[in-house]
C-alpha cells in the first residue's frame, strides 16, 4: 500500500472511531437522563464517631425545599442545587450529590465535628475546624465542657489551643475534669482527683503552669494527701500558692449544674 493510501485509510479508520463513541456517548446519555430516579442513597461520613444528622433529616431538607430526586428524570435532578442548600445545615461541612447510569442518585455528606462545648454566654460547639455550631436538637456529643464568662473569640483561639493539648496529654488529659472562666477572665480547673480547684490565670504560658503543678503532684502530693489545699493557684513565677481555707471561686450553683448535665465529658 503507497503511504499516502495507507494515511487515508488511517485517518478514516479514526475519524470512524471517533464518530461512534460520539454517537453513543449522545445515545446513552440522552436515554440516561430520561431515566426516573427510583432510588436515593444518602452516605454519612461517620469516622468521628458523633452523629449530629440523620438521613431522614437530609431527606426532609430536600423535601422542604422540593428536591427529592425520587420520581422525577434524571435530567431534572438538580446537583448543584441539592448540594448547595445542603451545605447551609449547620451540622453539615460538605455535601456532593452526583447521578448513576441506572437512575440512583447518590449524596455523600460530611459532618462537622464537634470538640469541645461552651455553656455560659451561650450555648454552643466549638468544631475541629475553630468555628462555632449550634447544639444538634437530636444528639449531645460526648465532648469536653467550658463553661463560665467564655466569649466565641476566645474559644476559637486560646481556649481551644488549650483543650487540644489537654487531649493530646495523657496525664492532664486524666486529671482535669472541668474547665471554668472567672468573671475576670481567669481560668480555674477542677480536677478529677481531690476536693482542690486549680486557678491557672490567663492561658499565657499554661504548659510551664501545668509543669509546674504536675512535679508538685508527683512529689509531693503522693506524700501529704490530695484533699490537703483547697486552692492551688500556678499564676506565680516559679511557684505554686497553696491555701488551706476554701474559697468559692466558682459559684456552687454552676459547679452543682455542670455535674447534673448529661453532656458534662468525663474525660477531657
Amino acid at each position: 500500500m503507497k503511504p499516502v493510501w495507507k494515511y487515508i485509510f488511517i485517518t478514516f479508520f479514526t475519524l470512524l472511531v471517533l464518530g461512534y463513541l460520539g454517537y453513543s456517548l449522545w445515545y446513552f446519555s440522552g436515554r440516561t437522563q430520561e431515566k426516573v430516579c427510583g432510588k436515593l442513597e444518602i452516605r454519612l461520613d461517620e469516622s468521628s464517631g458523633k452523629q449530629l444528622i440523620t438521613e431522614n433529616e437530609v431527606v426532609e431538607i430536600l423535601e422542604q425545599n422540593g428536591l427529592n430526586p425520587i420520581g422525577k428524570t434524571v435530567k431534572h435532578v438538580q446537583t448543584e442545587t441539592i448540594e448547595n442548600v445542603l451545605r447551609k445545615n449547620p451540622m453539615i461541612k460538605k455535601a456532593e450529590c452526583y447521578k448513576t447510569s441506572s437512575g440512583i442518585v447518590n449524596i455523600e455528606i460530611t459532618q462537622r465535628v464537634p470538640k469541645f462545648r461552651v455553656v455560659g454566654l451561650g450555648s454552643y460547639y466549638i468544631d475541629t475546624d475553630r468555628k462555632s455550631m449550634p447544639i444538634s436538637p437530636n444528639y449531645a456529643a460526648y465532648v469536653p465542657v467550658v463553661s463560665g464568662r467564655v466569649t466565641v473569640s476566645m474559644a476559637a483561639g486560646k481556649m481551644f489551643d488549650f483543650v487540644t493539648f489537654l487531649e493530646g496529654n495523657s496525664f492532664w488529659n486524666a486529671q482535669i475534669e472541668q474547665i471554668f472562666v472567672r468573671e475576670d477572665g481567669k481560668i480555674e480547673l477542677v480536677p478529677r482527683v481531690g476536693e482542690s480547684i486549680i486557678v491557672l490565670g490567663t492561658l499565657d504560658n499554661f504548659e510551664k503552669k501545668l509543669e509546674k503543678l504536675r512535679k508538685l503532684y508527683v512529689n509531693g502530693f503522693k506524700a501529704i494527701g490530695w484533699n490537703k489545699y483547697k486552692v492551688i493557684d500556678l499564676q506565680y513565677k516559679d511557684q505554686v500558692v497553696c491555701n488551706k481555707e476554701e474559697i468559692k471561686i466558682i459559684p456552687k450553683m454552676m459547679v452543682d449544674s455542670l455535674k447534673k448535665d448529661s453532656i458534662i465529658a468525663r474525660k477531657l
